[in-house]
């Protein structure tokens, strides 16, 4: 019995095994899309909330990857299991996935999945942490657009990278909302990071994967469908003009397959099917354009990607770039296409390691640079959250960052180091004078003429000993005569050397401005009521409403409203409407910091209790600062209301007299000490309140000069690099200009020459008394002198034509192929021969020879022995 039972065991396992690989390929033939959902604490409750709103057909499969105790036994898929029809199984290695199932990772475990099939391995601890949210994500990234990656509620930033990875790769994301979430520190880390594409709570979220579902892009019956949009479509050409009016970039350059994914990724997130439907919608909606904007560059980044590589950049590269250079001699680098700056920090930190063992400290320059304005503030401020630094080690993090309330902040030694610009690579001039260029994931994107047309740029831009490091998935191609290869495996290559130095050509940069025409507002006629009612309601607010003044933008004042007389009074000069210059002196200062701090946050501000002095009395004063905007295309205007108040509504609640007190003048001067000390109080705190301000405003300001320094380090730079090209330029049209006017020198000394070789030509066969003729290869008449004319009968316009349109004088039949046997065999022919009238002639025949001896035609001479024929 026992042997039977082991023979049907292995018998069993042979059958699962070949039904699970069955399941497997009919799965990779079905295309169907994976819904990866992340969560830690308060999960559950998010799990329940979105699968009982899940239909049980949506032809998706559901992975649930849920931080677990590894201590006790999970029984999440049951609880589970009681809030949805689908099948709910907790995961086993091995097991296939299919449509319209949930799948839940069992504890103390990490997932992934390749080809539909689940593999668990044992956690591995990242920075002290379990990410298998991120591990799992990662895996799915490879299914392309029907990968879905949805995280919850947690208490980490697991999932973040996942997420990223996945919209890279042309995937949909959601996360939590922050009001629905018990714990909101992993959906909110998702969001920060900008790789989220809904933002909902489980409900919605449910909703939108049910529409998600049926949409081409990620329920089609082939992959390629789903990357390509339909032939002879007129839809990418309109999405581009939409993209380029908005930011200067044509896209027109880059890789249709990439474009086109993203913006079928784009349609899907709107349940679009039709190109001319999303035209229609990026025109209705301008955000839209600004997000596909967004999503067309790829800012895919992180510290230290591929550390191999920056390893090879200090063992190879610095050495190269420090050898023999002066103390005073920058090291120039160009971070091309930097993203969020984390390129540009892991450059600039394994430099100053590399210098730092070497023991000098030469000045180093690094021009960050991108097309994405967005993403070069946010690497101009350097911060970044727990989940973008993981492949930083604790050491460098330690020395090179500081921790601060949102992440790590990298340090001012390493952020000076690096300047940051916008750049357009297409439009813009390259920096020169470059040690080295880095240009990593750029060139994938683009296609192959852009290509070489960059390849160029960098040559131009690097110094003859400089390097140029690529992406794992790029090379120089076609330029091997510009770069020789240092490292191939991570892309790595020297300018080399050439004879004459590559021309760059960038393509023309337009941007498109939008005419806006604002619409006349039509009035209307009013009834004699509502006539009636506006001259009471005008005739009120003339005699109640408090005094006051209306300002644009600039501070000048464009209405006046009520008696404005006791707070603003004209400064002698020159006359303006300027509100700051003709407010009473007691009012101006704290009039000034109302009205910023509106134009700050556009809300109304009040200052209350202001001190005003007139005719030696005191009072105090009421400022209201009300932003508003009349026009949607113009910039807000400010209303600003004056309003007296009593100085003390209630003197008997600011000074106790005693009972005891009974001189009336001893009474007036306490009370007023007392409002003197109000005064004056009041005066303090206002100017305290002041003083923050401007040391906000000065703040504000230092980081809008230190960008703007930055920008205008970058176009000097590019001008520089500019003015070196013109300068090239200039010499290259000097030396041929002087080229060309020696050549013109020699062409006219050759062409006296040939005149005066023309003349003595003509002169001699003008003299000679013997009947000559020069003939082409192909038997046209070329010269003659007088007595051929005769002879053969030519006359002056008779140059050019054939020998056989010509009645000559001779008798020989065949004087045509005689004549073309010399030119065929060189050999020369002479014969007597009889002209019409009996004269007897030595007919001579040769080669005609040029100097360089080659056969250009024949001579054809006639010598005269009539006399020696008659004599004999």
């Amino acid at each position: 019995m026992s042997s039977r039972s082991s023979d049907k065991k292995p018998l069993a396992d042979s059958t699962a095994e070949q039904t699970s690989t069955q399941k497997q390929q009919d799965n990779q033939k079905e295309l169907f899309p994976i819904v990866g959902i992340g969560a830690s604490a308060g999960g559950l409750q998010a799990f329940t909330q979105l699968l009982s709103n899940l239909p049980n057909d949506t032809g998706m499969a559901f992975v649930l990857i849920q931080h677990l105790s590894p201590d006790r036994k999970s029984a999440l898929s049951e609880l589970l299991s009681k809030t949805t029809q689908m099948p709910v199984h907790e995961v086993r290695d091995g097991m296939v996935v299919e449509p319209n199932q949930v799948y839940v990772i069992p504890p103390n475990k990490s997932m992934t999945i390749s080809q539909g099939v689940l593999r668990l391995t044992p956690r591995v601890k990242t920075r002290g942490q379990y990410m298998t949210v991120d591990t799992f994500f990662f895996s799915l990234a490879e299914y392309g657009s029907r990968a879905i990656a949805v995280v919850l509620s947690g208490g980490d930033g697991d999932g973040t990278r996942g997420l990223q990875k996945i919209k890279e790769a042309g995937g949909i994301t959601f996360a939590q909302c922050e009001e629905t979430a018990q714990i909101s520190s992993m959906p909110n880390t998702a969001a920060a990071s900008g790789y989220v594409d809904f933002i909902l709570n489980p409900q919605e979220i449910a909703s939108q994967l049910a529409k998600i579902s049926r949409h081409p892009y990620i329920n089609s019956s082939s992959v390629e469908s789903t990357q390509k949009l339909p032939d002879n479509n007129e839809a990418p050409s309109t999405i581009f003009s939409l993209l380029q009016a908005i930011s200067g970039v044509d896209f027109s350059y880059y890789k249709p397959t990439t474009l086109q994914r993203r913006i079928l990724r784009r349609m899907a997130l709107y349940h679009l099917e039709r190109p001319e439907d999303y035209v229609r919608y990026l025109q209705d909606n301008p955000t839209e354009v600004s997000a596909l904007y967004q999503d067309l560059l790829i800012n895919v980044t992180n510290f230290f990607r591929d550390p191999e590589a920056f390893e090879v950049l200090k063992s190879k590269v610095f050495p190269a770039i420090v050898n023999g250079r002066t103390p005073d001699s920058p090291i120039r680098i160009w971070v091309a296409g930097c993203s969020t700056g984390q390129e540009a920090y892991s450059i600039a930190i394994c430099l100053l390691e590399f210098l730092s063992n070497q023991g000098i400290n030469p000045p180093i320059q690094i021009f960050a640079t991108d097309v994405n304005d967005y993403l070069i503030e946010k690497a101009r401020i350097g911060i970044y959250n727990t989940s973008q630094i993981v492949d930083v080690s604790p050491a460098r993090l330690k020395r090179f960052f500081v921790q601060v309330e949102d992440g790590y902040r990298i340090s001012k030694p390493v952020r000076e180091l690096c300047i940051f610009a916008k750049h357009n690579l297409m439009a813009d001039p390259p920096f020169s004078h470059l040690d080295l260029i880095t240009c990593r994931n750029v060139l994938i994107y683009l296609g192959t003429t852009l290509q070489k047309k960059l390849l160029r740029l960098f040559h131009y831009g690097l110094k003859p000993t400089g390097f140029l490091m690529l992406g794992a998935s790029e090379a120089i191609s076609d330029s091997t005569q510009l770069f020789d290869v240092v490292d191939n495996k991570y892309k790595i290559y020297a300018s080399k050397i050439v004879s004459e130095r590559p021309s760059f050509d960038m393509l023309a940069n337009q941007y498109f401005t939008a005419n806006l025409s604002p619409q006349s507002e039509v009035s209307e006629n009013t009834s004699k009521d509502m006539e009636l009612q506006k001259q009471a309601d005008q005739i009120v607010l003339d005699q109640y409403a408090p005094a006051g003044v209306i300002i644009n933008y600039d501070l000048e004042i464009v209405h006046f409203r009520g008696l404005i007389s006791p707070y603003l009074e004209p400064s002698p000069g020159k006359a303006s409407l300027n509100l700051l210059k003709i407010t009473q002196e007691a009012l101006r200062l704290e009039l000034r910091n109302a009205i910023q701090q509106a134009k700050e946050q556009l809300v109304t501000v009040r200052k209350n209790d202001l001190p005003l002095r007139q005719l030696d009395q005191l009072r105090l004063v009421r400022v209201d600062v009300i932003p508003f905007k009349p026009f949607t295309d113009e910039k807000h205007y400010f209303l600003i209301l004056f309003v007296d108040a009593p100085f003390l509504e209630n003197p008997e609640s600011l000074v106790t007299i005693t009972s005891d007190l009974t001189d009336q003048s001893q009474q007036h001067q306490q009370l007023s000490l007392k409002q003197e000390n109000i005064l004056l109080k009041q005066e303090l705190a206002n100017t305290k309140e002041y003083l923050q301000a401007i040391i906000k405003e000065h703040q504000s300001t230092n980081q809008n000069l230190k960008a703007a320094n930055e920008e205008i380090l970058s176009s000097n730079e590019e001008l520089q690099s500019t003015n070196e090209e013109l300068q090239t330029a200039k010499e290259e049209i000097q030396a041929t200009n002087e080229e060309l006017n020696t050549i013109n020198d020699e062409l006219q000394r050759r062409n006296v020459e040939s005149i005066q070789a023309s003349n003595d030509l003509q002169n001699v066969l003008s003299s000679i008394n013997i009947p000559i003729l020069i003939l082409e290869s192909d038997l046209r008449v070329r010269r003659f002198t007088p007595l051929a004319a005769k002879i053969f009968n030519l006359i002056p316009t008779d140059v050019g034509r054939p020998l056989g349109d010509i009645n000559h004088k001779l008798n020989i039949p065949n004087l045509e192929q005689e004549i073309l046997e010399v030119i065929s065999t060189l050999n020369l022919k002479s014969q007597e021969v009889q002209d019409q009238d009996g004269h007897w002639y030595d007919l001579r025949i040769r080669p005609y020879k040029t100097s360089d001896n080659k056969i250009d035609g024949a001579v054809v001479v006639l010598v005269d022995i009539d006399t020696i024929k008659t004599r004999t």
